[in-house]
């Protein structure tokens, strides 16, 4: 069988110590093979020109629930493919497929589905496996999950989950609640991350919490509690939990809309690039035009209004969900938080990776590593994404096939 080689050159190449100016990156059958400053001959190897791009490792969504319209509770294994196909666009590589609170039946629905999805998906951003969230919430803290579906953790239920599927990457859940600690160690010991969302725990309950696995904080700030009183006492919150403990890794929409310039500036100044990663947290309306849509399954989900970048209510009282995506994040972050660039691609790759326990193969661009690579300009507008050295998505193919689809 004849090696499959890819050459991209006269790039800047984002590793996880420099920019290499000019720089040359050779993939050899799906693996970063050579990364060099300057330009070398590579007989036999697809060619692209990267133009002064910017050449960086493939961007790793930990948490995203659908756009493109669809949605993975959707009940059907083409919502799966589509959303992956959606967000491919916008640089993800890789994903974590996440549910939202429902019956129990629809859960394992959702987890088979997945499994099939998985084998045939090769037009979209890979699948590292499954974030289930919820249905371990408080009720005080649902945000746009659905209070109905909500209930302690039951050994008799999760272990059900478990023996069903094993594509479960990671787990969300409110550690305050009855038998919450324990599911913790157990998902810790099959190697499974819990993480705290939803939450109405004091900081006392998170740091217990942390010592029975549960080192990251979800969508942190959103749905979770802050400094609160409680027989006319103060206590700290999840969110201060997430600052003292230095150890906690947190993820954040970094859409400048669910977390605001100001924030994204203090969970950086406090938490830095190592122990924060950027996720989508996108629903079904992503990569949509504004206007009326559906948060959750189509069967049973709620009606929502979709203006101003972010996913509202119908009567405009709060946030119902988020239409970010990957390269969004990267110019919020980048532009309205001062973060430079490198940084903010680290919190889009190496973290989630480390995070994800995948850091052996992806999230930064080394010799060894899956060539899951994302070209971008200036104002961080994809132009390629690649996927194990193959060209998944490519801006400039669009543009020719049918300019009208790419905003300029």
């Amino acid at each position: 069988m004849s090696e499959r080689k890819l050459k991209i050159f006269n790039g800047n190449i984002i590793t996880p110590y420099r920019i290499v100016k000019n720089g040359t990156l050779v993939v050899c059958n799906g693996i970063i093979s050579d990364v060099i400053e300057g330009d070398i001959e590579v007989p036999g190897a697809i060619q692209i020109d990267a133009k002064g791009k910017y050449i960086a490792p493939g961007f790793i969504d930990m948490h995203v629930h659908g756009g493109g319209g669809f949605d993975f509770m959707d009940g059907d294994v083409n919502s799966f493919l589509k959303v992956a196909e959606t967000h491919v666009k916008y640089g993800t590589t890789a994903m974590c497929p996440t549910t939202l609170t429902s019956e129990l039946a629809d859960l394992l629905e959702t987890l088979d589905h997945y499994e099939t999805a998985k084998a045939i998906n090769k037009t979209g951003a890979q699948f590292l496996g499954m974030h289930l969230e919820g249905p371990y919430f408080s009720k005080n803290q649902s945000g746009a999950q659905d209070p109905r579906f909500m209930r302690n953790p039951e050994p008799r239920e999760y272990e059900k989950v478990l023996f069903h599927a094993h594509s479960i990457r990671r787990w969300s859940a409110a550690p305050e609640l009855k038998g919450a600690l324990e599911f913790g160690r157990h998902l810790k010991a099959l190697g499974i991350l819990p993480a705290i969302a939803h939450t109405d725990a004091i900081y006392e309950e998170v740091l217990e919490a942390f010592e029975n696995g549960y080192t990251l904080a979800t969508h942190f700030y959103s749905a979770m509690s802050g400094v609160s009183r409680r027989n006319a006492f103060r206590y700290a919150g999840a969110i201060e939990a997430g600052y003292l403990i230095d150890e906690m890794d947190v993820e954040i929409i970094a859409d400048g809309i669910h977390l605001p310039a100001p924030l994204l500036k203090l969970v950086y100044k406090i938490k830095g690039a190592s122990r924060t990663a950027l996720i989508t947290d996108a629903m079904r309306a992503t990569g949509m035009p504004p206007g009326k849509s559906i948060l959750g399954n189509r069967k049973d989900g709620l009606e929502v209004l979709i203006e101003d970048g972010v996913a509202k209510l119908m009567d405009r009282s709060a946030f119902a969900g988020s239409v970010a995506t990957a390269d969004r994040l990267i110019r919020t972050m980048v532009n309205e938080a001062g973060v430079p660039l490198q940084e903010a691609i680290r919190m889009m790759t190496a973290t989630p990776a480390r995070i994800l326990d995948v850091a052996d193969k992806k999230g930064t661009i080394l010799k060894g590593k899956d060539a899951d690579l994302v070209l971008f300009d200036e104002q961080i507008n994809i132009a390629n994404t690649i996927i194990n050295g193959e060209i998944i998505y490519s801006r400039e193919a669009i543009l020719q096939h049918n300019p009208i689809l790419v905003k300029e």
